[in-house]
């Protein structure tokens, strides 16, 4: 399920378990990277792409994901503008924002800052992506049980 309720248990599970990442990101980017796009979903994102970019290729590529209920991108590559991350943070801290950038996004009536990539979108789509990034950058991690 695609709803901030499935993450937040994702969350959950993830907070008992011992992460390693697969790739070249660590956890803590993993994470933070994650919880940074759910919180410029609010506040703004750094840098948005072409406008004839996001109406285009994009807007399809993101009709695709929501169709499939999964998406595929770069596991190592932050969003423009955004800031550095930081390989070697503390995960339970991590969590803990990401936790916390769900609960604020869900509780957000607010106007939603344009996707960086997607362009506008409603707060449904804007939940069913973060979740579907969330669950792809996830594949980048094992779990291993405490």
């Amino acid at each position: 399920m695609l709803t901030i309720s499935s993450a937040l248990e994702t969350i959950d599970i993830l907070s008992a378990q011992t992460l390693h990442s697969t790739g070249v990101w660590k956890p803590y980017a993993i994470l933070t990277h994650c919880a940074q796009s759910v919180e410029c979903s609010i506040l703004g994102y750094p840098i948005q792409q072409p406008d004839i970019y996001k109406a285009t290729v994009v807007k399809l590529a993101f009709s695709i994901f929501s169709y499939l209920g999964s998406m595929k991108h770069t596991l190592d590559e932050p969003f423009p503008g955004a800031p550095e991350l930081d390989n070697a943070g503390d995960v339970k801290k991590a969590l803990v924002r990401l936790r916390k950038a769900y609960i604020d996004f869900a509780n957000y009536s607010g106007p939603l800052a344009p996707h960086f990539t997607y362009g506008s979108l409603s707060k449904e789509d804007y939940a069913r992506a973060h979740v579907m990034h969330l669950n792809n950058h996830l594949e980048g991690i094992k779990e291993y049980s405490v």
